[in-house]
């Protein structure tokens, strides 16, 4: 894996301070195909789809899901970051399992109000989704 700038965060599950890549800023010079290339070569990866079906990840080029995954000392860390419209955020997780509860409750977010296409059928809240609903899409890997 080739990686760019580090940084200095701290896990949300386990509240620990690790270094961990950086999620590259939107330059604001493009939108977020332009922020999608900028990916390349810093430890992220685009995610295009989530779920047992491959639902959207997103709407590209306005919601851009990325995640990483990493190991330092104490074992494996796995982020995932999001473009915004512009907007930048980045989460890092001990724990796969929870950070794809994460992805999976924002993933919802974006499902729920119609800003990209999920389930048809959705639950009153992600936790509902069925546990095949709340992971990487079968065979994807970043």
């Amino acid at each position: 894996m080739s990686v760019g700038m580090m940084t200095q965060t701290s896990t949300t599950d386990t509240d620990e301070t690790v270094i961990v890549p950086g999620l590259p800023a939107d330059d604001r010079m493009g939108d977020g195909f332009d922020w999608m290339e900028t990916i390349e070569s810093t430890g992220w990866s685009v995610l295009p789809n989530w779920g047992s079906e491959g639902w959207d990840a997103g709407a590209w080029p306005l919601i851009v899901f990325v995640v990483a995954r990493t190991r330092d000392d104490s074992g494996e860390l796995f982020g995932y970051g999001t473009y915004v419209e512009g907007d930048t955020s980045a989460h890092w997780y001990r724990s796969q399992a929870a950070c794809f509860e994460a992805i999976t409750a924002e993933m919802f977010f974006h499902w729920q109000m119609g800003q990209s296409d999920g389930p048809a059928d959705l639950p009153a809240t992600a936790a509902e989704l069925p546990a095949a609903d709340r992971k990487p899409y079968p065979g994807w890997t970043p």
